[in-house]
Formats: structure tokens, sequence, C-alpha cells
């Protein structure tokens, strides 16, 4: 081998760096662990709570202290946290969501809310049809907009975009193709903002490795928050669009006479049927309970009288100290009803001309299940006097009694103007400082202010009280941001899973070399040295490149594993043929390693291309394995062929003896010669009698698809004790209205349940309502000690409760479907194609392509027959289409090996018939065929039993997709192109 100093030189350099890499992960890791004896060292109490704040504690004192010294420089923990290795959601615990910037609302917000006929029906058409169109939202605008006017009116008109607010770049004078492109860059300009605004929030959020990115010209930004502990917290930071406004309020007083009113009118409008409907119901037999059918009559007679008032618990002012800008209350449940109530034109009607544009808002944050009633001073065009971007800097600061935390704003050279009038105008009234429509406070006036400064008091925490100055600061977002897909991991589901993940890898990596040593000997010892090595190279890079590692990562790691063993399986029985032949040891190993190069490159390049496909089309944990797959696939091309080489030759370059087998492997798969060809009919039928029973289920039973592709809400919950999928499926009906979809997911005290309930709805407000009707719908099956902030708390070290929630709305599924769609195609075509480059014969790519497209069509009729039967997730989602891509990759790997014996035996005996040809490359190949993929299975074996529940579904697909991939790459790809090359022989005779 050439450049042996060099090669030697750069694996020393690559292994040095690798090493160097992962040395912060192993001091992070280590200075954590003593974060944690800390904490139980000197905790009084053993909660969670107290141990994760005294955690805290200790890693915040080495936070900027210099950990680890290497000599010519050293590290402080926040440093060396930033170079550690980036753990995934799944393994690390957090949130991982898209956010969507609403295009519509950023239209809206434009045409400064125009009242437009034309244009309102086409934002309303826009939205309809962005549910089943994969065109963005302007594009589906700018068609409805050229419906709906017919020429009748244009973009340019005054009433729309015509405006004062865009009169220096928009004149009515203009055509529709003119506006078009500045309103798709005033578009493109807010939600760049947005982007900004979202990145300056979570860089003040506290994590450590946030990843947030924009998700090419869409609208829709992805982030990252390995680790994050309050995942409500991250959900109101993230869809918050922190619109600060001053509002003068009315009091209680004022509004007396009108919710009196209201109520009286409320009766007459809902028109309710009489109480004693109930009472005619009850039978002779239940005298009984007569008693008690009195209380609901009453009940009844009241709300029938009082629709408003059974709802709303008005504040009358007895007193002059009863005055209050709080008008009433109302239960959390009841708000969507009054909201509707209130906004009735009938009720409105009724309130006093000099109060026609009283605006209703219900306070920030309820107190024990009551939330209080605002009524705003609004306005015709309903603009808030003062507008936050007069705010200059605010910061999370203490009342005067140093007890209860709120904000603490300063005001700009304008906003300080009209701050001091508006206060000095309402001295002894009541002015609210209201947030994206909620009331945080309403205090009284006592003297004017005029210095610019003021503060948002309230019931927050320190962390609320942050999280809200550091919105302010930031900005407001140009439109509402909507969570469309989510993931949220608990902490200690990703600590189970880096345990079963690791558990799994160690296994599978001491089968694998342990096989290697008991099948090669000490040749296998080599290639065992290359191995490990390769795995240090892959952390090393991944460390390097801040790639995350995922737990469908470490899956593409070991499978890594199972395919760099074939680079060297290929080698050594290269080697073993070519001393076969009678040449001597050196040039034995020298002819090898040159007549393997070919097939290992072919058949890595092949799976290359596969994971390009993935990371393309692929997003979250898909992309992760993908990711890993590549530098996998890279690394050990480098181990196989140059790390073994320089090891085997600096052995036999002292002239010892070096066999490539043992006493017990020597004779195996020798001088086989199996007529392969003449089996291929009986291989048609079998797989022809699958296929159609496959494809029958497909027609029938049909697949399960996951969120990803038909969009809902998935909660992982892990109960006490066992429990009954279908009981509790019965539980949940009357809370979401039909029964979710609930099965085991591992052991039997741990559910998935699934619910499309509210798909089309988003928002903080929404999955709190959702996770409050799940934990009641469960109560009967959860201990009584377990609150409902317990029981949601997927970020606390919980053993009860939600564990993992995942949520794709029906948007994004119909995109996700999509892009599987086009990376299968995409991975056929170009598989189709670069066999044809490198084989010259479409024979080769179309059986090749239909081996493939056989194995993928198997494995779908498998999880379509055993979704219902077997006991662990078979669902289809994004992992499951890495697994079929991963399967393609793997098939087109044992195929290409073949196809490339098959051509070296037609180059070198042109006189043999072209039957004998494919059958000897068939048989000379099955060695390393059988080696190979037994190798893998065993690898992904491994995975399947002792990796975590999560993945089980995914790593069956890879097992059943190993086993058909090998049978198909001897019975179906090889005899296909045999058959279709000696058709088009026949017609050439013909001719």
């Amino acid at each position: 081998m050439q450049n042996k100093g060099l090669i030697r030189l750069f694996a020393i350099i690559l292994s040095v760096v690798c090493l160097y890499q992962l040395s912060f992960t192993w001091v992070a890791k280590n200075i954590e662990n003593d974060a944690v004896i800390y904490a139980e060292n000197n905790a009084d109490a053993t909660s969670q709570e107290a141990l994760n704040s005294l955690e805290r504690e200790y890693l915040d004192s080495v936070a900027n202290t210099p950990v680890m010294d290497l000599g010519f420089t050293d590290f402080t923990y926040n440093e060396i946290k930033e170079k550690e290795i980036n753990l995934g959601l799944d393994l690390k615990g957090g949130i991982s969501a898209i956010l969507e910037v609403s295009v519509r609302d950023i239209l809206f917000g434009l045409s400064n809310e125009s009242k437009n006929p034309v244009f309102n029906e086409a934002l309303v058409n826009a939205t309809k049809a962005q549910k089943g169109s994969d065109k963005d939202y302007l594009e589906l605008f700018f068609e409805a907009f050229e419906t709906a006017s017919n020429g009748s009116v244009k973009l340019s008109d005054p009433s729309i975009f015509g405006n004062k607010s865009l009169k220096d770049k928009i004149n009515f004078k203009m055509g529709d193709e003119e506006v078009i492109p500045i309103l798709q860059e005033e578009v493109k300009g807010s939600i760049n903002t947005a982007f900004e605004v979202l990145r300056s929030r979570i860089d003040r959020f506290g994590v450590t490795q946030p990843s947030i990115q924009r998700i090419g010209e869409s609208g829709r930004i992805q982030i990252e928050l390995p680790g994050a502990k309050d995942i409500d917290r991250v959900r109101k930071l993230l869809q918050s669009t922190a619109e600060l406004q001053f509002w003068e309020a009315y009091t209680n007083q004022e509004l007396s006479q009108f919710f009196i009113a209201a109520n009286t009118k409320l009766a007459e409008i809902l028109k309710l049927e009489d109480a004693e409907v109930v009472k005619d119901t009850v039978t002779a037999e239940e005298d009984e309970i007569d008693d008690l059918l009195g209380e609901v009559k009453d009940s009844v007679d009241f709300e029938t009288a009082n629709p408003l008032f059974s709802k709303l618990f008005v504040r009358f002012p007895q007193t002059q100290n009863d005055i209050s800008s709080i008008i009433a209350s109302a239960r959390v449940k009841d708000t969507a009803v009054l909201d509707e109530y209130l906004s009735m034109k009938e009720i409105r009607s009724l309130l006093p001309e000099e109060l026609k544009y009283a605006k209703f808002a219900w306070d920030a944050k309820p107190k024990n299940n009551l939330i209080n009633l605002y009524v705003l001073k609004s306005n015709r065009n309903d603009e808030a006097p003062i507008q936050g971007d007069v705010i200059s800097d605010a910061q999370q600061v203490f009342d005067q009694l140093g007890a209860n935390p709120e904000v603490s704003m300063t005001m700009n050279s304008k906003g300080t103007k009209q701050w001091a009038k508006m206060t000095t105008a309402n001295v002894g009234k009541f002015v609210a400082v209201v947030l994206d429509d909620y009331v945080y406070s309403a205090p009284r006036v006592n003297d004017a202010i005029t210095t610019g400064r003021t503060s948002i008091s309230g019931q927050f925490t320190i962390d609320e009280a942050q999280d809200l100055a550091n919105a302010l600061k930031s900005g407001k977002l140009p439109a509402a941001a909507k969570i469309i897909e989510s993931d949220v991991v608990g902490a200690s589901l990703g600590k189970e899973a880096i345990d079963s993940g690791t558990y799994s890898f160690i296994i599978a990596l001491i089968i694998v070399l342990l096989w290697m040593i008991f099948y090669y000997g000490k040749a296998g010892i080599f290639s065992d040295i290359a191995l490990i090595l390769n795995i240090l190279f892959i952390f090393g890079v991944l460390t390097s490149f801040g790639a995350v590692l995922t737990l469908p990562g470490i899956a593409g790691i070991v499978l890594t594993i199972g395919m760099s063993v074939d680079a060297n399986v290929l080698i050594y029985e290269r080697i073993k043929e070519e001393l076969n032949k009678g040449k001597g040891l050196k040039e034995g190993i020298n002819d090898g390693f040159g007549g393997a190069l070919s097939s290992i490159l072919d058949a890595n390049v092949t799976t290359l291309l596969t994971g390009i496909i993935l990371y393309v089309f692929g997003t979250g944990p898909v992309k992760g394995f993908a990711t890993t797959l590549m530098i996998g696939i890279i690394t050990s091309l480098f181990s196989a062929i140059f790390i073994t080489r320089l090891l085997i030759e600096w052995y036999v370059g002292n002239e010892r003896k070096l066999t490539f087998n043992t006493n017990i492997t020597k004779n195996w798969f020798k001088d086989i010669n199996i007529d392969f060809l003449k089996k291929r009919r009986i291989s048609y039928i079998i797989s022809g009698i699958i296929l159609v029973i496959g494809i029958g289920s497909l027609l029938t039973n049909g697949l399960n698809y996951g969120v990803d592709f038909k969009g809902g809400r998935t909660y992982t919950v892990r109960f006490a004790e066992n429990v009954s999928p279908p009981e509790i499926a019965s539980s949940l009906k009357d809370a979401f209205g039909s029964s979710p979809e609930v099965k085991t997911f591992g052991s039997a005290n741990q559910l998935k349940i699934t619910t499309k309930y509210k798909i089309d709805d988003y928002g903080v407000t929404v999955e709190d309502e959702i996770q409050q009707l799940l934990y009641e719908g469960l109560a009967a099956f959860i201990p009584n000690d377990i609150s409902y902030e317990a029981f949601k708390g997927a970020e606390n070290a919980q053993n009860i409760g939600i564990m993992k929630f995942y949520m794709v709305g029906p948007t994004i599924a119909d995109d996700i479907k999509q892009a599987a769609f086009w990376a299968i195609i995409g991975s056929l075509i170009v598989v189709f194609l670069y066999i044809l480059v490198r084989f010259r014969k479409w024979q080769f790519s179309l059986g090749a392509v239909a081996a493939v497209f056989h194995d993928v069509l198997i494995v779908l009729s498998i999880f379509s027959l055993f979704y219902k039967i077997l006991p662990f997730d078979m669902e289809i989602g994004q992992s499951f289409i890495a697994a079929i891509l991963t399967v393609v990759g793997y098939s087109l790997n044992d195929t290409v090996v073949i196809f490339d014996r098959i051509r070296e035996f037609d180059n070198k005996h042109p006189g043999w018939k072209y039957f004998r040809t494919v059958n000897t490359a068939l048989s000379s190949t099955l060695g390393r065929t059988i080696n190979t993929s037994l190798t893998t299975l065993i690898v992904l074996l491994a995975i399947f039993l002792f990796g975590g529940d999560s993945i089980k579904g995914f790593m069956f697909a890879l097992i059943i997709g190993i086993i058909v991939g090998t049978y198909s790459s001897l019975f179906i790809a090889s005899p296909i192109m045999y058959d279709t090359t000696q058709k088009l022989e026949k017609k050439q005779q013909k001719k």
C-alpha cells in the first residue's frame, strides 16, 4: 500500500482530535455526577424539586470556574457544556417544536385589518385550501384573491394594501403583478423578524445547546430545546406574540346595570326549556330521590332565569371601597361560553352609547380555578392609546416588600410623554396593562407618572416574570406563531432511553467483536481494532460538527457496525480466494484488498445516497439517523480499507504467518456450487403469493398510521399498576367525545393514547384543556396523591403521568406524507441511475429496483398483517420511512456486491454461458452474503430485545428488511436481471 506513513499520520491525528472532542463530554458528565452527590448530601428534603435546586446551585457555582486544565489552556463548565456531544430529546428530554408564523395574520396586519369583503373572502378561502395543498399560504392567497375579485378590485386598492402604512411602496395605480413581489418581500421580512425575536427569547431562556432554524421560505421555524425542564413555560414563551398595550379600564360600578339587562335579555334569547321536564321523566319507583330532584329543579330554574349570572359572578359594588377594575369572575371552563354570550349583537346593543366600544378581557392567570373579567375602554379602530413598542427596557424585579416578583419597564421619550398624559387624565381611575389580549394588572392610578417607568405586577413566579421581561425586551412577534408539531420527552424517559440504548449498543458490539475473532481468527482481531477506532471516529466527528445524537442515531451507529463488518468480510473472503489460488500471503493480501475495493465502494455509495435522501427529506430523529449513518459509512470505509490493511501489513511484514479462518470455520462456504437460477421460478411463486396476501391486507386491513401521517396528539402515559387499554379508551370517551386510540407501549403499565380532539386548534390554552381532560378521564387509574401538575409534568423525574407528548397538525402531517413519498421515489430513481452508470446495462438497474420494490412491499405487508397482533408499536411514521430507506440501502448493498462479481466473471470468462456466470457469482459470494447478513441481524436483534420501546417497531422493520433483502438479492434481483438480459439477446438474435 502506498503512502503508508501519510495514512498512519492521518489516523493518529484523527484519533487524537476525536479523543480531544469527546473529553469535554467525559468531564461534563463527571461534574454533573458531582452535582448529584452534592445535592444528595445537602438536601433537607428528598423531593425531586429540592434535589434539582441543589444540583443547579452546584453547577451555577462552577459555571465560570476553570474545571478542565490542558496545560496550554483551560475551560470553564459553561465552555465544556458547549463542546460536549449533543443529545437529542429522546435521550435528554426536552421539547422540539415546529412553529408556523401566521402569514394570514401578517397579510391582515399589512392591510390595516381591512374590512374589504373580497380581501377577507380570499383569506378565508386560502386558509381552507391550505389544509389540502402543499403550496405556501401566500401563493394560495393570491390565487384566491384573483378568483374572488374577478378583476373587480385590485390588491393596491386603498381599502386593502394601498393604505397609509404601505404608501411608500404601494399606490392605488399599481396592478396585482406589481404588488405581489412587494407583498412577498414584506411577508419574508416579517418572518425574518419573527425568527430573530424567537431566537432572542430562546437565547435568554437558559438551556444549553438550543437549536433554531428556518424551514425554507414556508414561514415555519424549527426549535429544539434539549433538557428543557418547564414545558408549559417553553410553550408560552414560544407562542406569545408579546403585544403589550395600555388601556383605560371601566369599573364594576359603570357596568352593573348593563350586566343586569344582559342577564334578562340572554334568558329570552336562549329560551331554555322548563326544568319541569326533568321531573316528568321520574318514574313512580324513584320516589326516594324526590328531594334530590327538587334540588335539581331549583338549580335548573336558576340557570333558566339567570343564564349569565349562573356562570358569571358579577361584583356589584355596595360601598365606595367595592369599586374596582375587576368587573366579575368566572370558572375557567365557562370562559368560552361567556365570550360567545358577551359578543352577541343583541347583548352588545344593551351597552350605553358611551360604552359601545367596550372590550371584554380576561385575567392572565386564574386563581383557584376562577378568572377575573375586565372591561377596557376601546374605540372604533380598537387601537390601544399606548403600544408596547415604546418599551426600551424591561427586567424582573421584586415589589417594595421584596416578596413578590414583578416586571419593571422603562419607556422611551415618546412613551414617557404618552404615559404621563394617560396617567394624569386617569388619577383616581384604573389603567390596565394588557399583554396578548390578557390583563396582567389593572391598578388604580393614585398620581400621574411622568418618569417613564412603570411595572407589571401580578401572581408571578420568578421564571414567569423573567420570561415576560425577556419577551418585552425581544420585541413582539409580527404575527402569531402557532406550534403545528411538537415532541415533548420527559427527563426520566430520556434517561431510560440512554440506558437501554447504551445496553443494546454494548451487547451488539461484543457480539460482533467475538464473531469476527471466532470466524477469522487472528485476522478478526485486526478488524475488531479497526471497528473500535471506527466507533471512536463516529462519536468524535459527531461531537466536532455539533450533530445531535438521537436514539435512532444510536441505531444508525449500530447498523454501521454491521455494515463495517461487511467491508472486512468482503476483503477477507477475497484474500482467502486469492490464497486458494496458490498465491503467497503478501500477494494474496494485496490482491484481496484490490479486488474487494470496487464492491465495497459500490455497496457503500448506494447506502450513502440513501442516507443523503433521508437527511434531505427527514426531520428530527430521522435526520439524526441519517447523519450517523452517513458519518458511519465514511469512517467505516476509512477504517476497513486503510486501518485494517495497515495492521495486517504490519503483522505480516515481520514474516509472521496469518490465516483468515479458524479450525472450525476454515471449510465453511467452501466449494459451493448452487444452481440459483434453476430455482428462480419457485422463488417467483413464493414471492408472488406473499405479495398477493400482503397487497390484499393493505387494501382491506390497511396500515396503522401514526400521528406523523394523520395528525393528532399522542401521549405516552405511565401508570402505577398494569391497566387495560379498552378500559382506558372507554373512560376517555366522554372526555374527548369519541374513543381515542389506546394501546400498550412497552410494559403493561404504560400506554400510548392518541386523539384527534381539537386537532385544528392550537395554543397553550388548548393543550392545557386537553391535558386536563386526560387527567380527569384517567383519575380512576391514577393514585390520589398525583396532582394535575405532577401528572402533566413530563419535565420532572417522575414515573407516573405523561412521559412523552407528540402533536402533529393536519397541515404538516400532509407535508410529512409527501416528503416520505418523495424520499422513497427519490431513492429508487437515484439508485436506478447509479447502477445504470456503474454497470452500463439497464437490466442491472431493473433487477436492483425490482428487488428493492419487492422488499419494501413485503415489509409493508408484514406491518399490515401483524400490527393488531404483535405486542409492540408498529405505527407507520417518519421512523418507519427511515427504516424502509435503510432496507433499500442494505438490499442494494447486497445486490451490488453480487452484480459486481457477475460483471467481473463476465469479463474474465467471456466464453462462459451467462447462466453459468450468474450462478457462479451467486455461489462465490454466498459466504459473504450469509456472514454479513447474519452479523447485522444479530446486531439488530440485540437492539430489538434490549433497546427502548420507542424503537422496537423501527428495529422490527429493519430485521424483516434484512431477511427479505438477503433473500431478494439472491432470488429476485439476479434472476430478473438474467431473464431480461436473455430476452433481449433472443430478440437481437431473431433480428
